[in-house]
């Protein structure tokens, strides 16, 4: 019996994939240390780093352990943070977060003066900061977005006061990019930038960062402010908005399940595009590392690699430590 013998194929795409120097060379994606923004959770006292319980190996910082772990992010090359602050009291117009004393106000003006070269960025919200838990006023059970507005403004110049670099208003208030902009520029601060998050979903991912922040609401859910994760095209309606409005960069969150929307930001705006790489991303990922069921590093390094590999330009995420300690290892190109 003659053994049938296919004709052989003619394209082999796999000579490109023999060796680690073939595949480092043909990589289409390609990042770097700086393209991470590190999250850090601020609180008050001295002396306190404590462990989140459902995010192994991020910590809430006393001002000072943030200045230790800035310096030494530093020295792995990251250059950029975002501060997230959890205040000594809340109200309900969250009216900590505009005080020159607040948490995050302190927090800046010490990093400021001890790592000048950082690149703070400071959450514009008031979750954190209102005693409901919501991201803003709230009248009637239900968040005003107009006196919200104002509040916003408030917050921003109090945060340029104490020397933040960037300002990322995440609580999803129609016309926020623009009061922003107005209180910014009316108070002298035209030179303080604005990363918005354009395309925030009402995600169930949020719950590990709820418990770092305390912000769980008291009544209800965002879904009357965040956007519906059934949306595609009115992402770019959000997107539209916000540059028209003034913002320097666009944001989409959370990043892993929504890289098509990450896609399609890139592929029609001019501003940089950013992506935040959530808690409940990261916490999933730990988990399953933790049962053995997955390998950190490998899903961690697949993880990111598939946001910028969407569009991203810079990736937010709670891995950028071991993400900058990753690529610290790698081999160097002259």
């Amino acid at each position: 019996m003659t053994q049938y013998a296919p004709p052989l194929p003619t394209g082999r795409p796999r000579r490109n994939r023999r060796s680690q120097a073939v595949r480092d060379m043909v990589a289409e994606t390609h990042f770097g240390v700086g393209q991470f923004i590190a999250p850090l959770f601020i609180i008050p006292g001295e002396n306190k780093r404590l462990e989140i319980p459902s995010m192994p190996g991020v910590y809430q910082f006393s001002m000072d352990e943030a200045a230790k772990e800035v310096a030494q992010c530093q020295e792995l090359g990251l250059s950029s943070f975002l501060l997230f602050g959890i205040p000594e009291y809340k109200d309900a117009e969250g009216s900590a977060a505009w005080q020159d004393d607040g948490v995050i106000q302190q927090a800046l003006r010490l990093l400021a003066g001890q790592i000048p070269d950082a690149q703070l960025i400071a959450d514009l919200c008031f979750c954190e900061y209102t005693d409901h838990g919501h991201c803003g006023v709230v009248t009637d059970d239900d968040v005003d977005n107009d006196a919200t507005l104002v509040n916003l403004g408030r917050q921003a110049v109090s945060l340029a006061e104490a020397g933040v670099h960037t300002v990322a208003p995440s609580g999803m208030m129609d016309g926020q990019v623009g009061a922003i902009r107005d209180a910014l520029d009316e108070a002298g601060f035209q030179e303080v930038a604005i990363l918005s998050y354009a395309v925030k979903y009402a995600s169930a991912l949020y719950g590990p960062f709820r418990d770092a922040a305390d912000i769980t609401p008291s009544f209800g859910d965002r879904k009357t402010y965040q956007m519906d994760f059934r949306n595609r095209a009115e992402a770019m309606l959000e997107a539209d908005l916000d540059m028209d409005e003034g913002a320097d960069m666009l944001m989409v969150k959370p990043a892993g399940m929504y890289l098509d929307i990450i896609s399609d930001l890139k592929r029609e705006y001019p501003l940089p595009i950013l992506a935040y790489q959530v808690s409940g991303e990261y916490a999933m990922i730990k988990a399953a590392a933790e049962k053995g069921w997955l390998d950190n590093e490998n899903i961690m390094v697949e993880s990111v690699t598939a946001i910028f590999r969407a569009g991203a330009d810079a990736v937010i995420t709670y891995f950028a430590r071991e993400m900058a300690e990753y690529l610290q290892r790698q081999p160097q190109t002259p």
